[in-house]
């Protein structure tokens, strides 16, 4: 039987080495993969994308199958070069075909082929499943001994490892969101991550403080129930007897239209007092992402926040919660800024009783939150005293100057956004 000649055995070994970088690759390329995009494009029907999942769910075996058919290729190639070798330089060709063929395996069969997948792995991957797929069949006794040995070996030295969750905690979820900036907008990114905050912050965080809420007293006359809803932006409103602290209700401003529009003449007492709705009262410790869930389970808009003593200390709405993941919401009725006032040398005056989350939102800053929950607490825990008016100080990086100081508080901040202009320093 005739030898092979030496461009035959120089084909055979320029095939077995693209083979042997098909391996290579494949092996990145699918272990490389992102598997929740994976499993999105099998469930639109592209097949390569199904056949890559297939095989992923038993990833030993496809290891297996991959590093069988390398470990075949590279031996054949060792062996075609050696004939080569023989062939042209005798026996010193073997050592001369060893070194060669260790710097080609190296360069065109390992690193191009892994550098190339790992850049494009799904590409690569999807192309290779289609291959991978009947290789598996064929050699899938061979694939069984060997991950049977090879497990067996592993259990015997312990080394066996438990298997991770194929799910994502919420810290690995918040990474891949920021990790991912260039497939979603600075937007989208912010709300998703608003979402996750929602667990950690609390009704307290975010209510209106009793202080602010916009109250009906049920016992007024007609003229100024009716005055102070149409002065009001609200909708809704909790309804007190006698003393504010004393809330009964809440009645809701279509119901007070409604009996505007009659033409008997004010309505009575017990008229007003049949719109009044039962109260919703809320724990001031509820997480949002809960009180969002119960607004949806109860059809409500609005709460009464209670704290330990069943003391109302606030109110919360709905709006308030879609405000922490979508930022502001501004209505027709709705100032620029809430509680902030642009000033024409560039400045702001901002109301000491902001809240900071407020503040923060409206002015794209991260001052901290797990403080004070207003400016003035923040300045007086900055300075770790009632300030005079004047009092110039930087909170967060950010210059700022006492206004004006009522009954011990601080009311009224200016704030300078561009501090490099007025030369602060801290």
């Amino acid at each position: 039987m005739d030898s092979p000649s030496l461009t035959a055995l120089f084909v055979t070994l320029v095939v077995l080495l693209g083979l042997s970088g098909f391996f290579s690759g494949s092996e990145t390329a699918m272990m490389a993969l992102n598997k929740y995009r994976m499993r999105h494009l099998a469930d639109q029907g592209n097949r390569g994308a199904r056949l890559a999942a297939a095989l992923l769910e038993r990833p030993d075996r496809l290891i297996g199958v991959i590093l069988l058919g390398n470990n075949l290729v590279n031996i054949a190639a060792a062996s075609v070069a050696s004939v080569i070798a023989m062939r042209l330089m005798g026996q010193a060709g073997l050592f001369v075909s060893t070194v060669v063929l260790t710097v080609v395996v190296l360069i065109f069969s390992e690193l191009a082929p892994k550098t190339l997948a790992a850049n494009h792995p799904e590409r690569l991957a999807f192309l290779a499943s289609p291959i991978l797929r009947p290789l598996l069949v064929v050699f899938y006794p061979v694939v069984v001994v060997i991950n049977a040995v090879a497990n067996t070996l592993l259990h015997t030295l312990r080394l066996t490892q438990a298997k991770s969750p194929h799910g994502l905690s919420e810290e690995e979820l918040r990474t891949v969101i920021l990790e991912e900036s260039a497939l979603l907008s600075s937007r989208r990114q912010r709300m998703l991550l608003n979402i996750f905050e929602l667990s950690r912050v609390t009704v307290a965080d975010v209510m209106v403080p009793r202080t602010d809420m916009a109250n009906l007293n049920i016992e007024a006359d007609w003229g100024d129930i009716l005055a102070q809803f149409r002065a009001s932006p609200h909708t809704r409103f909790p309804v007190y007897r006698k003393d504010p602290d004393h809330i009964v209700g809440v009645i809701h401003g279509k119901d007070l239209l409604k009996l505007d529009g009659l033409e008997e003449g004010p309505p009575g007492r017990e008229t007003i007092q049949s719109l009044v709705r039962e109260p919703y009262f809320v724990p001031e410790t509820t997480p949002l992402q809960e009180q969002l869930i119960q607004f949806q389970r109860k059809r409500q808009h609005m709460g009464l926040v209670v704290d330990e003593y069943g003391d109302v200390v606030g109110l919360v709405t709905l709006e308030d919660i879609l405000e922490e993941i979508v930022g502001e919401i501004q209505d027709e009725h709705d100032m620029p800024m809430r509680g902030i006032r642009p000033q024409k040398d560039g400045s702001l005056l901002v109301e000491g009783q902001i809240e900071i989350r407020d503040l923060n939102r409206q002015l794209g800053w991260d001052l901290e939150t797990s403080g004070p929950r207003t400016l003035a607490g923040l300045i007086i825990e900055e300075l770790e005293t009632i300030p005079n008016e004047g009092t110039s100080l930087k909170v967060g990086g950010h210059p700022m100057e006492v206004v004006r100081v009522r009954n011990q508080t601080v009311t009224v901040v200016r704030v300078y956004p561009d501090d490099a202009e007025r030369g602060w320093t801290d």
